[in-house]
């Protein structure tokens, strides 16, 4: 006996609807996908004299998280800007090779070219002294690039020569001459280690008797303070110490003076960054740099961060004496 199993019936197939072809997403000003699109591109042109700490200064800002390109022919910067723009690069680093007459014929067009594709180009110039790059080319035992067949140190005035419009041109100049290689990366490091809004203050003391420092935008002379180095007790302390700082600033012209400064900064500050200057060198003297530049550089530092100005200080001189 058979047995027939019962199946239902299948139904017929619904029609397939071709989908709807989807709508294109609007770009839309402002939203997060865009926004990046439209971010301007930060690119730093890193030259100055040979010897002076150019590559040094490359490798702090490749560690700051910047992308760098190395020994580039100037010509090609503006295929590289646009290059890092379209893969999403904001922030560029570039060490030029700029000891070519017609570089700086072409520097004002190509940066104006640069600023109309939303590129916000900046120079750091670094420099040192003769002394300092003829011991800095000995001790590597490599001849100067400009020197040829001649002596060293026509070389090195026939590039601080050929530089000179292109240090008129900088944003900063850093005068390398006295610092160690991680003064050198913490002064690079307070300037392009974080967000360009504000003016970035680098306080420098120093003594007279050791030369004015040259990269500084303004100097202010504090010898009119009584000086420490007269104090017994004072004399073999620098002006980090308590007791030199508490007799330094209880002198009846140093708040006055502090405040004074901390006026001129305020006054100047939002007019530099509206002119795209986004670094101050201020330079705080004394004789030898020892007591009354010290600390009277370390109060003015306090001051300006708690008015909101990032600011550090170094002390060119402590410990030179």
């Amino acid at each position: 006996m058979s047995t027939e199993t019962a199946t239902a019936p299948t139904p017929p197939a619904e029609p397939v609807v071709p989908a709807e072809p989807a709508e294109p997403v609007a770009e839309v000003e402002g939203a997060d996908a865009s926004a990046t699109a439209l971010a301007p591109l930060r690119v730093v042109v890193v030259s100055g004299m040979s010897g002076a700490g150019r590559s040094t200064a490359a490798d702090n800002l490749e560690d700051l998280g910047w992308y760098v390109v190395d020994n580039l022919p100037p010509s090609v910067l503006p295929e590289v800007c646009a290059e890092a723009r379209r893969t999403g690069i904001r922030q560029l680093a570039v060490v030029l090779d700029v000891r070519t007459r017609s570089f700086f014929e072409q520097l004002p067009t190509m940066f104006s070219e640069l600023k109309q594709g939303g590129t916000l180009p900046e120079i750091v110039y670094l420099e040192a002294s003769d002394e300092v790059i003829v011991r800095r080319q000995e001790s590597v035992r490599r001849p100067h690039p400009l020197q040829g067949n001649g002596r060293l140190l026509d070389g090195i005035h026939r590039e601080r020569d050929l530089l000179a419009t292109l240090r008129a041109a900088a944003d900063l100049v850093i005068d390398t001459s006295s610092l160690n290689v991680h003064q050198l990366g913490s002064r690079i490091s307070h300037a392009y280690g974080g967000p360009d809004h504000a003016l970035r203050v680098t306080i420098l003391s120093f003594g007279f008797k050791n030369g004015v420092p040259l990269d500084a935008d303004m100097i202010f002379d504090v010898r009119f303070l009584p000086n420490p180095h007269w104090v017994p007790e004072l004399r073999p302390q620098t002006g980090l110490s308590a007791p030199v700082s508490a007799y330094v600033l209880s002198q009846a012209g140093a708040s006055p003076f502090l405040a004074s400064v901390e006026d001129v900064l305020r006054t100047v500050a939002s007019g530099y960054l509206q002119e795209g200057k986004r670094f101050a060198t201020i330079g705080i003297g004394c004789t030898g740099g020892k007591h009354r530049s010290t600390a009277m550089s370390e109060e003015l530092a306090r001051r300006l961060r708690a008015d909101g100005l990032p600011t550090t200080v170094l002390h060119r001189d402590l410990g030179r004496e």
